[in-house]
């Protein structure tokens, strides 16, 4: 079973079992995949440069819709503009977190400097909200609800399931972030 992430004198380290990592991984690839644009980069290598993406448009998908949420409101023809302009480079940077992360699952244990923990927390953080979007977590009531999710042998269906993977991740990226702080002292 995990220990979590500890402040250690070589790093921020964390003992996650085979199939704890496993699971990550493959979280941590749905999320990229999830994060794929439906279209390539623009043609012109200005805009490809820049990450300008003229087909840029609001996602169907409620969970993508939480990895890039509307950078304005009460306009929509300037959240649109916003979302030209942001949304390949959040997408790729999104990305490139969750690769970071999943390369840093090879090592046994897991030890992370300062940066590789900002990016790991972040991987966690996009994997979470993923989970919370497919649970319906809108509110606090719906948390505790799942938080009292537990153990395992009385999960009964997909949801069960799912949220003892959200309260594993959660409970992982807390242990991080306490580290991280412990860091900063």
């Amino acid at each position: 079973m995990a220990t979590g992430f500890k402040l250690t004198r070589k790093g921020i380290t964390a003992n996650l079992e085979p199939g704890e990592r496993d699971l990550l991984r493959k979280l941590f690839s749905d999320v990229q995949a999830l994060l794929e644009p439906d279209t390539a980069a623009d043609a012109d290598p200005l805009a490809a440069m820049v990450g300008i993406d003229p087909s840029a448009a609001v996602p169907d998908d409620s969970a993508l819709l939480r990895l890039l949420p509307a950078g304005t409101t009460g306009n929509d023809d300037d959240a649109l503009e916003f979302r030209r302009f942001t949304e390949r480079s959040l997408r790729e940077s999104k990305q490139s977190a969750l690769r970071a992360a999943a390369l840093q699952l090879e090592a046994a244990p897991l030890r992370l400097d300062t940066e590789q923990a900002q990016l790991f927390a972040r991987a966690l953080n996009d994997v979470r909200l993923v989970l919370a979007d497919r649970l319906g977590l809108e509110d606090g009531e719906d948390a505790e609800r799942l938080h009292d999710i537990t153990d395992p042998s009385k999960a009964e269906d997909l949801d069960g399931y799912l949220a003892l993977v959200y309260n594993f991740v959660t409970w992982l990226q807390e242990t991080l972030m306490q580290a991280l702080l412990d860091s900063l002292r």
